[in-house]
């Protein structure tokens, strides 16, 4: 199937919990990875003026649209989210498979996979899921320690005015930003064990800071009218993320084929002529930054979305395709550099183009924040990679002799001196543009104070870093009062200190600028992104997936953006059965079987509410098939069970007094439940009541039954009974099995009509 079904909240609280307590895990993810700081060192950053305790978090795409993507990108490290777009039209319909990481990194998937209502109770459900993790201590105290958790939710939306200003997008981003009704109704999702959250104060504002989507070939005059909207309208810091063919198509297709070799790689003429052209960008965002001014708002660029190119490859069907990873870094990165240098000056910026642990680091030395992640996700590992981010980053901290990260950005690229002569400089017209129109005299005294006492403190700061850069501002500004601004007029004074009390954050804005040529061209050198060392392709072995046994290298585990495959454990066995022949009159007679043989304990088994067929399991797993096709598909309801199980698919209910699987298997439907001494199992032709040795008690024709004898295969039988028992073991804990811990099967929990049943045996177990 390629439809997600979200999980219901309190099916992801009791997993979570369940799951870590038996076997230190959340959604798969060990608590070995789970990022718990970095001691002594402070790696909080302001983002539209709140405060996120890391730089880090996940691009807008697969590992940010469910409660679990947004729960795992958390528990790795990530601090603002940027949450996936969302938009009016929401039931499209996106070719299968979408993601290829082959090598470099390419998708056809550009939108949220949800209806608008259903994102907005999957993003508020992760706020509250969070907030219930901090609160419980299940993780450590560090979780609930103030501010390592601080983490913002960053919106995303596209695709223009028309539908982001309609009334149902209007209300989705009015309910982000006031979401008590939401969070009033999944209040009601907090039961058995986590009752005690239920009054919990949740924060109703889940994000008032949103990131601008737009279609490739979007007019600059509809762009800016959809930020103005969002600044105005609906009162929302904004993030307005453009595309790498600003760069223009000579200088693209120069980086990819003359500097790093992506000679097969070509990108389409029609891209560069209608999308967003750089001097309109430029022109574009001073006006908008006045905009953002008046209404006490701020706005920020984020560089940069995928870059489309022809499709060369055979897993899609489109012309087109988006590509990502390690090019996109280098052309995104060159981006940033003309950008910067033609603006003249900083602007907010956010960066996502294959960001990995290698240069996170140096992409907070460009004063980048936030910092996102997508393609490097996708590859083994998941997001157990997350915690190696920023290790590395402390790494690079520790390295640089400083414990925050403003020191950090100031002084990784040996910049610092510079950056304090530029600030000077910046301030000292500030102060003069701050007298105009009064006596030279005035101002003499603060140009003096300058020149000498604040130009001696930065210097001072940069050669010998004796304190943080924070406290040395706050002194420097302590002095300035005592010194200069006090003996000052009042209105001028008040400008002044306003200019010196901005001086860590100019300190930062200038070295981030002065460092990003340098950081750029390391980055365009590193042989590490030409094609040469991403050429390789993930090795195939030559064999086929089937039912059972593979080869258990367990690499469609963390691949899976969703956790939908997961792990369960059975018993190696060989099993020797019989069939049954069934005649007109219900008289059966056995006749020679098979044998059934499972040689190993550890199986694989995919979870198919979570899993949208996006192909990136298949694309890591060494043998043919797909997981997500050839494995075990199980369902979170008979619903979905009956519209999407196809030739392989099960679902179980777990009654009190018995447990039923619902299989296909082969494009062939069966039931099966299982009692304290009995089972009944159903091919759709005839029922056997069977004993624990699976020997024949009773026989019963279905009505629709045709006339002549019929074989009743017991292959399927066992194979029924032992997923039955094996994904039952509580032992495990993963989606299909969460809901037997709360005593009912999902459809009841969510007061839905179950399937139909059989039977309702009196004393089954």
């Amino acid at each position: 199937m390629s439809e997600l079904i979200p999980v219901p909240l309190h099916l992801q609280l009791a997993r979570a919990f369940a799951e870590y307590e038996r076997e230190g895990k959340i959604f798969d993810l060990p608590k070995a990875k789970f990022y718990r700081g970095l001691p002594g060192l402070d790696t909080s950053v302001r983002f539209h003026g709140h405060r996120a305790a890391t730089p880090l978090g996940p691009a807008a795409g697969p590992h940010d649209q469910l409660v679990q993507n947004i729960v795992l990108s958390w528990l790795g490290g990530s601090r603002i989210i940027e949450l996936k777009t969302v938009q009016i039209l929401d039931e499209l319909k996106i070719p299968r498979p979408c993601i290829d990481m082959t090598n470099v990194g390419y998708n056809v998937e550009w939108s949220q996979e949800l209806k608008l209502e259903q994102s907005l109770r999957e993003y508020v459900g992760a706020m509250m899921m969070i907030e219930v993790l901090k609160a419980s201590h299940l993780l450590g105290e560090e979780f609930a320690a103030p501010g390592f958790a601080d983490t913002i939710f960053d919106m995303s939306v596209g695709y223009n005015l028309e539908g982001i200003s309609s009334p149902r997008v209007r209300k989705w981003m009015e309910q982000m930003k006031d979401a008590s009704e939401i969070i009033h109704e999944l209040r009601h999702e907090l039961v058995g064990p986590f009752a005690k959250f239920r009054d919990m104060v949740f924060p109703t504002c889940v994000s008032d800071t949103l990131t601008l989507s737009t279609f490739h070939g979007c007019p600059a005059h509809e762009i800016e009218g959809i930020v103005r909207f969002l600044l105005t309208e609906m009162d929302l810091h904004v993030v307005i993320k453009l595309n790498p063919t600003l760069l223009g198509k000579q200088h693209v297709e120069h980086l990819l084929h003359d500097v790093l070799g992506y000679s097969d790689i070509l990108v389409t003429q029609d891209a560069f002529d209608h999308d967003l052209q750089f001097d309109q960008a430029l022109e574009m965002i001073p006006r908008l930054e006045e905009v953002a001014r008046s209404r006490g708002k701020r706005l920020g660029v984020k560089f940069s979305n995928t870059l489309v190119v022809k499709n060369h490859r055979t897993l899609f069907t489109d012309e087109t395709m988006y590509m990502s990873g390690a090019p996109l870094h280098v052309l995104t990165l060159s981006l940033v550099d003309k950008f910067r240098s033609a603006l003249g000056r900083s602007i907010p910026t956010s960066f996502s183009a294959g960001l990995d642990a290698n240069n996170m680091a140096n992409c907070v030395a460009m004063n980048l924040v936030p910092v996102t992640t997508c393609t490097d996700l996708l590859r083994p590992g998941g997001y157990s990679r997350l915690s190696r981010y920023m290790d590395r980053l402390g790494e690079k901290m520790r390295g640089t002799n400083v414990a925050a990260i403003p020191d950090f950005v100031v002084r990784y690229a040996g910049q610092g001196a510079a950056a304090a002569d530029r600030v000077l400089d910046g301030l000292k017209r500030e102060f003069r543009s701050a007298a105009e129109g009064a006596d030279a005299s005035v101002i003499a005294p603060a140009l003096a104070w300058a020149d000498n006492m604040l130009a001696f403190r930065l210097r001072e700061w940069v050669e010998k870093n004796p304190e943080p850069l924070a406290t040395a501002c706050a002194d420097i500004e302590a002095k300035f009062h005592h010194a200069v601004s006090a003996h000052l007029p009042e209105v001028l004074a008040v400008k002044l200190e306003a200019a010196v009390a901005s001086l860590g954050e100019r300190m930062v804005e200038a070295a981030g600028l002065l460092n990003t040529p340098i950081l750029v061209k390391q980055a365009t050198e590193d042989p590490r992104y030409a094609f040469a060392q991403n050429k390789s392709v993930p090795r195939k072995i030559g064999s086929k997936l089937w039912l059972y046994d593979c080869i258990n290298c367990d690499k469609c585990v963390p691949d899976c953006p969703n956790d939908a495959n997961f792990v369960y454990d059975t018993e190696a066995t060989e099993v020797s059965y019989m069939n049954y022949e069934i005649d007109e009159k219900g008289r059966q007679s056995a006749v020679p079987g098979g044998v059934l043989k499972i040689a190993k304990t550890h199986q694989l088994a995919n979870y198919a509410d979570a899993c949208n067929d996006c192909g990136n399991c298949d694309v890591f797993c060494p043998e043919d098939g797909g997981p997500q096709v050839e494995k075990p598909r199980f369902f979170g309801s008979f619903a979905s069970y009956r519209k999407y199980a196809g030739r392989n698919g099960f679902f179980l209910e777990f009654d009190a007094g018995s447990r039923t699987i619902h299989g296909v298997i082969a494009g062939h439907h069966y039931v099966l439940t299982i009692g304290h001494e009995r089972g009944w199992f159903d091919d759709g032709t005839v029922e056997l009541e069977l004993d624990r040795d699976a020997q024949v008690l009773a026989v019963k024709p279905k009505p629709s039954r045709e006339r002549g004898k019929h074989l009743v295969d017991m292959r399927a039988y066992h194979e029924l009974k032992l997923l039955l028992e094996s994904i039952s073991n509580p032992s495990r804990v993963h989606y299909a099995n969460v809901a037997e811990f709360q005593g009912k099967t999902r459809d009841q929990k969510e007061g839905a009509v179950p399937g139909p049943r059989l039977h309702h045996h009196a004393g089954m177990d």
